[in-house]
């Protein structure tokens, strides 16, 4: 019989090319990880109208640990994710099966232990972190509600990370923008009509990854899950190849919060927590950048993982081009919009209209953008290595963009251009990185165009074309 492409499409429920999964999957992607970044930015907002100054300087020392509970959960489920689409594209469902329920475990045993360090060590975090008696109290409070709700945060990214895999990228977005609009909404009843403070901001964004969830759970009660929980036993050999795919993922996340303590603690020293407060408004506006780069790097991720499982380096190195180009235009998009702009901004998150910080934050973000020309080619660098099983180039980049590269570039350039010097280490990291990206991939030999690729929906869905009999 004669399987037409009707009927192939039929079955895949789409459109089937390379470039239509492309922009299906990098399209949800990137729309539900901004809706994640307004987690922080809402909190951002609301914190500084309610709060002030004081207010936004302890966000912004707690975020810090924000952005370790988020590495850990990317490390998790991308890895196990990256995992789960390769076994599922060679057949091995079983395995695929037990790779989520084990993936899961490690989350919720992690995320319990960073609840019981919130309980019981949040006030020493808090004074390591660089709080003083202006902003201790707050930051402690922040902490404490953030790491308490740390199993649900990780659990939220390895169900969203699985669920995605599972070809239900639709509701991986629904997933995360509910959250992200549930934030916004609980932000505001809980710091403005019922005067909770900062313990109100963290309540809300700790609440949003649990209606996160509650959307996931469809993906299960509808019965559209190709994963079942499964009896599992530990083992080494399975949980290194889960977690070898998301360590940069994880580098990647945990460094950036490493990056924002030290920047913190050189920007009290230059200029006290006013510095802090203009930086907390760079590095808010910089996450959600980061989470549109980061949206394309997870959107590319089946298509990565799918055609590495097939061999197909065609299918990856069109896969790669367009995520590149992409990133290309959206950074050069995004520098012109912040810096044509960048005092309105600035005025958004200003709320006492302290004179003395408009001009350290405009100069932060007119700078400091400039390193997304090179940051989001470095990220999509690190996933697509990670994706097709290349996790020791894919953890170089993410250590030298962590922090080989940004630390000692900010130590040195703080002490000779003040301000100046910090907002620069950003760009000159990242174009240092770029380089190293573009000879990882090239390295890799993921992208030579010889072999022939296959219909990408045969690659995609796991279908062999068949000839007429």
């Amino acid at each position: 019989m004669i399987r037409t492409r009707k009927k192939r499409k039929k079955e895949g429920g789409k459109n089937d090319s390379v470039p239509v999964l492309f922009t299906r999957y990098v399209s949800l992607n990137v729309m539900g990880m901004i809706g994640l970044s307004c987690y922080i930015l809402a909190d951002t907002y609301f914190v500084s109208k309610a709060l002030g100054a004081s207010g936004l300087a302890s966000l912004n020392l707690a975020i810090s640990v924000y952005s370790i509970i988020s590495a850990t959960g990317l490390m998790f489920g991308i890895g196990g994710a990256t995992r789960f689409a390769i076994l599922k594209t060679q057949g091995e469902d079983e395995e695929a099966s037990r790779v989520f329920t084990w993936t899961a475990v490690m989350g919720l045993i992690t995320g319990l232990i960073f609840a019981a360090l919130g309980l019981f060590f949040s006030g020493a975090v808090a004074m390591r972190l660089g709080a003083d008696k202006e902003t201790f109290e707050m930051t402690d409070t922040y902490l404490k509600v953030i790491l308490c709700f740390a199993p649900c945060f990780i659990l939220n990214n390895v169900v969203l990370a699985f669920v995605r895999n599972d070809r239900n990228p639709a509701l991986s977005m629904t997933a995360m923008l509910t959250g992200s609009i549930g934030n916004v909404i609980l932000d505001y009843l809980f710091m403005f009509p019922l005067s909770m403070g900062i313990f109100g901001a963290a309540f809300a964004t700790g609440l949003a990854p649990a209606m996160s969830l509650a959307v996931l759970s469809l993906h299960f009660i509808k019965k559209k899950n190709t994963f079942r929980i499964k009896n599992v036993r530990p083992a080494l050999g399975r949980s290194k190849n889960i977690l070898m795919p998301g360590l940069s993922s994880f580098i990647t996340e945990v460094s950036s919060g490493i990056v924002l303590i030290v920047f913190n603690l050189i920007i009290i020293g230059l200029a006290g927590n006013t510095g802090v407060a203009a930086y907390g408004i760079v590095a808010n506006l910089a996450l959600v950048v980061i989470a549109v780069f980061t949206g394309i790097a997870q959107g590319i991720q089946p298509l990565a993982s799918t055609g590495y499982g097939r061999d197909d380096k065609k299918m990856l190195g069109q896969v790669l081009g367009y995520a590149a180009g992409l990133a290309v235009i959206l950074a050069v998009s995004v520098y012109i919009v912040v810096s044509l702009f960048s005092d309105p901004i600035i005025h958004i998150f200003n709320s006492e209209g302290n004179q003395a910080l408009i001009p350290i934050a405009r100069s932060g973000i007119r700078l400091y953008f400039t390193g997304f020309l090179f940051a989001g080619i470095n990220i999509l660098a690190a996933a697509f290595l990670s994706a097709v099983m290349q996790p020791k180039l894919a953890f170089i980049i993410s250590v030298v963009r962590g922090g080989a590269a940004i630390l000692p570039m900010v130590l040195v350039l703080s002490r000779i251009f003040g301000m100046n010097g910090v907002w620069l280490s950003f760009p000159l990291a990242e174009f240092i990185t770029c380089i190293i990206s573009v000879g990882g991939v090239w390295k890799s030999g993921m992208i030579t165009r010889r072999q022939n690729s296959r219909d990408s929906a045969e690659i995609f869905y796991g279908k062999e074309k068949e000839n007429a009999v």
